[in-house]
Protein backbone atom coordinates (compact mmCIF):
# COMPACT_ATOMS: atom_id res chain seq x y z
CA UNK A 1 0.00 0.00 0.00
CA UNK A 2 1.18 3.24 -0.90
CA UNK A 3 2.12 5.72 1.89
CA UNK A 4 0.10 9.28 1.16
CA UNK A 5 1.31 11.41 -1.20
CA UNK A 6 1.93 14.34 2.06
CA UNK A 7 4.65 12.12 3.85
CA UNK A 8 7.03 11.67 0.96
CA UNK A 9 7.30 15.49 -0.20
CA UNK A 10 10.32 16.89 1.27
CA UNK A 11 10.19 19.64 4.16
CA UNK A 12 10.18 23.33 3.00
CA UNK A 13 11.96 25.87 4.83
CA UNK A 14 10.89 29.47 4.70
CA UNK A 15 13.39 32.53 5.50
CA UNK A 16 11.54 35.97 5.85
CA UNK A 17 12.46 39.42 6.52
CA UNK A 18 10.90 42.64 6.50
CA UNK A 19 12.09 46.11 6.71
CA UNK A 20 11.37 50.21 5.86
CA UNK A 21 13.42 53.38 6.31
CA UNK A 22 10.70 54.87 8.69
CA UNK A 23 8.18 53.51 10.27
CA UNK A 24 5.87 54.62 8.24
CA UNK A 25 8.01 54.71 5.15
CA UNK A 26 9.33 52.92 2.33
CA UNK A 27 10.00 49.27 2.75
CA UNK A 28 10.13 45.81 1.39
CA UNK A 29 10.13 42.38 2.04
CA UNK A 30 12.73 39.28 1.03
CA UNK A 31 11.76 35.66 1.15
CA UNK A 32 13.90 32.83 0.61
CA UNK A 33 12.31 29.86 -0.01
CA UNK A 34 14.69 26.08 0.04
CA UNK A 35 13.35 22.67 -0.68
CA UNK A 36 15.14 19.53 -1.68
CA UNK A 37 17.98 21.65 -2.65
CA UNK A 38 16.29 23.88 -4.86
CA UNK A 39 15.95 28.05 -3.67
CA UNK A 40 13.72 30.22 -4.84
CA UNK A 41 14.01 34.24 -3.51
CA UNK A 42 10.77 36.71 -3.48
CA UNK A 43 10.91 40.28 -2.77
CA UNK A 44 8.93 43.56 -2.91
CA UNK A 45 8.29 46.92 -1.95
CA UNK A 46 6.13 49.64 -1.42
CA UNK A 47 6.21 53.72 -1.14
CA UNK A 48 5.06 53.78 2.51
CA UNK A 49 4.63 50.80 4.86
CA UNK A 50 5.49 49.50 8.17
CA UNK A 51 8.46 47.51 9.36
CA UNK A 52 5.39 45.30 10.88
CA UNK A 53 3.81 45.21 7.93
CA UNK A 54 6.71 43.83 5.58
CA UNK A 55 7.68 41.00 8.24
CA UNK A 56 3.96 39.94 7.84
CA UNK A 57 3.74 39.92 4.11
CA UNK A 58 7.00 38.12 3.75
CA UNK A 59 5.96 35.26 5.46
CA UNK A 60 2.53 35.24 3.07
CA UNK A 61 4.31 35.56 -0.20
CA UNK A 62 6.20 33.11 1.06
CA UNK A 63 3.45 30.70 2.02
CA UNK A 64 1.30 31.58 -0.72
CA UNK A 65 4.23 30.58 -3.64
CA UNK A 66 3.98 26.80 -2.01
CA UNK A 67 2.34 24.77 -4.59
CA UNK A 68 0.68 21.76 -2.71
CA UNK A 69 -1.27 21.72 0.18
CA UNK A 70 -0.38 20.54 3.95
CA UNK A 71 3.24 21.23 3.31
CA UNK A 72 5.56 20.76 6.07
CA UNK A 73 6.79 24.36 6.41
CA UNK A 74 9.29 25.63 8.67
CA UNK A 75 8.97 29.33 8.89
CA UNK A 76 12.10 31.24 10.37
CA UNK A 77 12.01 34.57 10.64
CA UNK A 78 13.23 37.56 13.27
CA UNK A 79 9.70 39.18 13.49
CA UNK A 80 8.63 38.40 17.18
CA UNK A 81 5.53 40.06 15.73
CA UNK A 82 5.01 37.57 13.69
CA UNK A 83 6.48 34.54 15.92
CA UNK A 84 4.49 34.92 18.60
CA UNK A 85 1.36 35.99 17.40
CA UNK A 86 1.51 31.88 16.40
CA UNK A 87 3.70 30.70 19.21
CA UNK A 88 1.73 32.36 21.95
CA UNK A 89 -2.05 31.80 20.53
CA UNK A 90 -2.22 35.37 19.58
CA UNK A 91 -3.41 34.31 16.62
CA UNK A 92 -6.06 32.18 17.35
CA UNK A 93 -7.62 34.78 20.08
CA UNK A 94 -7.34 37.75 17.20
CA UNK A 95 -9.50 34.82 14.89
CA UNK A 96 -11.91 33.56 17.72
CA UNK A 97 -12.36 37.68 17.81
CA UNK A 98 -13.27 38.53 13.98
CA UNK A 99 -9.74 40.51 13.64
CA UNK A 100 -11.22 43.64 15.77
CA UNK A 101 -9.01 46.23 17.37
CA UNK A 102 -6.05 44.13 15.86
CA UNK A 103 -3.22 45.76 14.01
CA UNK A 104 -2.72 45.18 10.24
CA UNK A 105 -5.93 43.14 9.65
CA UNK A 106 -6.22 42.90 6.46
CA UNK A 107 -2.63 41.21 6.67
CA UNK A 108 -3.53 38.77 9.66
CA UNK A 109 -6.83 37.12 7.82
CA UNK A 110 -4.92 36.56 4.51
CA UNK A 111 -2.17 34.85 7.29
CA UNK A 112 -4.53 32.99 9.13
CA UNK A 113 -5.87 31.31 6.24
CA UNK A 114 -2.45 30.63 4.57
CA UNK A 115 -1.20 28.87 7.76
CA UNK A 116 -4.46 26.76 8.12
CA UNK A 117 -3.43 25.15 5.03
CA UNK A 118 -0.09 23.65 5.95
CA UNK A 119 1.80 22.13 9.04
CA UNK A 120 3.65 25.37 10.11
CA UNK A 121 6.27 25.53 12.58
CA UNK A 122 7.30 28.96 13.39
CA UNK A 123 11.29 29.85 14.56
CA UNK A 124 12.74 33.13 15.75
CA UNK A 125 16.14 33.44 15.01
CA UNK A 126 18.10 36.77 16.05
CA UNK A 127 18.26 39.26 13.18
CA UNK A 128 21.48 40.72 11.98
CA UNK A 129 23.54 38.04 13.40
CA UNK A 130 25.10 36.59 10.68
CA UNK A 131 22.29 33.72 9.55
CA UNK A 132 22.98 33.22 5.94
CA UNK A 133 19.39 33.25 5.19
CA UNK A 134 18.24 35.92 7.12
CA UNK A 135 20.83 38.54 6.06
CA UNK A 136 19.54 37.26 2.40
CA UNK A 137 16.39 38.28 2.80
CA UNK A 138 17.46 41.23 4.98
CA UNK A 139 19.68 42.53 1.79
CA UNK A 140 16.43 41.31 -0.76
CA UNK A 141 14.05 43.56 1.78
CA UNK A 142 16.06 46.50 1.99
CA UNK A 143 16.70 46.50 -1.86
CA UNK A 144 13.19 46.53 -2.47
CA UNK A 145 12.03 49.12 -0.35
CA UNK A 146 14.58 52.12 0.51
CA UNK A 147 17.26 50.93 -1.95
CA UNK A 148 14.76 51.12 -4.85
CA UNK A 149 13.75 54.90 -3.71
CA UNK A 150 17.46 55.69 -3.80
CA UNK A 151 18.01 54.17 -7.11
CA UNK A 152 15.20 56.44 -8.19
CA UNK A 153 12.67 53.88 -8.67
CA UNK A 154 8.85 54.81 -8.00
CA UNK A 155 7.32 52.07 -5.73
CA UNK A 156 3.47 51.59 -5.68
CA UNK A 157 1.54 52.15 -1.94
CA UNK A 158 1.08 49.61 0.33
CA UNK A 159 -2.95 48.74 -0.51
CA UNK A 160 -3.33 48.12 3.07
CA UNK A 161 -1.19 50.57 4.97
CA UNK A 162 -3.26 52.71 7.03
CA UNK A 163 -1.92 55.81 8.82
CA UNK A 164 -3.46 54.33 12.38
CA UNK A 165 -2.41 57.94 13.85
CA UNK A 166 -4.95 59.72 11.96
CA UNK A 167 -7.84 57.31 13.01
CA UNK A 168 -7.72 58.73 16.18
Amino acid sequence: MAEPEQSIRPPIYLYTDGASSGNPGPGGYGVVLKCAGRKMEISEGFSLTTNNRMELLAVIKGLEAIRWQNAEVHVYSDSSYVVNAVNKGWLENWRKKGFVKVKNPDLWIRFSGLVQKHRVAFHWIKGHAGHPENERCDALAVAAGAGAVTRGEILPPDPGYVNEDSLL
